[in-house]
């Protein structure tokens, strides 16, 4: 849970680099998360879908926080996350990234988060 926590308090923090486990555990919690508000917007509101709005829109930034410094920790620039707006293909690519070990030694965005453990 710390690691969502981690990426929660860093909302902001589109510098430095995140790692694979950092990202991936963010986006399992998130999702449970939001397959619960679905889930009481479906049982509690007849589907009017307010929970699960409010949800994504709170962590909409801290998503896309810790995608850009995912992308940091492979040695690629933020801007490579509007690659994900090409269907498909874009998503493909992200997920490719995003599963790509982080580069051993410093790079231009930081050091290695993983020496730091």
């Amino acid at each position: 849970m710390h690691w969502y926590l981690d990426v929660i308090k860093n909302y902001t923090g589109f510098r430095g680099r995140a790692t694979r486990t950092e990202f991936w555990m963010f986006t399992l919690i998130n999702a449970i998360i939001s397959i619960i508000a679905m889930l009481i917007d479906y049982y509690l509101l007849n589907g009017l879908r307010i929970v699960d709005t409010l949800y994504s829109l709170a962590v909409l930034l801290p998503s896309l926080a810790v995608q850009v410094r995912r992308l940091h920790d492979i040695g690629r620039t933020g801007w490579w996350i509007l690659i994900g707006v090409i269907p498909v293909l874009g998503w493909i690519v992200l997920l490719i990234y995003n599963c790509t070990d982080s580069q051993d030694k410093e790079n231009k965005y930081g050091p290695n988060p993983k020496e730091g453990m």
